[in-house]
């Protein structure tokens, strides 16, 4: 588990709709936070299909979703569980924070 916040990009540089990647400090676990009409949400940026980055895919913002480009694997952004086959196991979901004009997040798991 990393106590350590990692710094993903001023607030400024993720708008509504968007998503940005980073790795955590800590532990070197990627992942990708998403704006979802102003509320942000992280989740490991890896499919639990096929271990592929999310980050590739599309963000569905009237669904809150992320599909992965590989097989079309779906995960909510909110809570990172699986919406679709072929993935039925749900996706790591991290904190993520608003802080000092920037959005930061960290690897919480034990």
């Amino acid at each position: 588990m990393s106590e350590t916040w990692t710094f993903v990009c001023a607030t400024a540089e993720l708008l509504p709709g968007e998503m940005k990647s980073t790795f955590d400090e800590v532990t070197g676990t990627p992942i990708v936070v998403f704006n979802l009409d102003g509320e942000l949400f992280a989740l490991e940026d890896q499919c639990t299909h096929e271990e592929f980055e999310l980050s590739s895919g599309t963000f569905d913002t009237e669904e809150g979703s992320i599909e992965c480009v590989l097989h079309s694997a779906r995960f909510d952004v909110r809570d990172g569980r699986a919406l679709c086959a072929p993935a039925y196991t749900a996706v790591p979901k991290f904190p993520v924070k608003r802080e000092s004009d920037g959005v930061w997040t960290r690897d919480d798991r034990d």
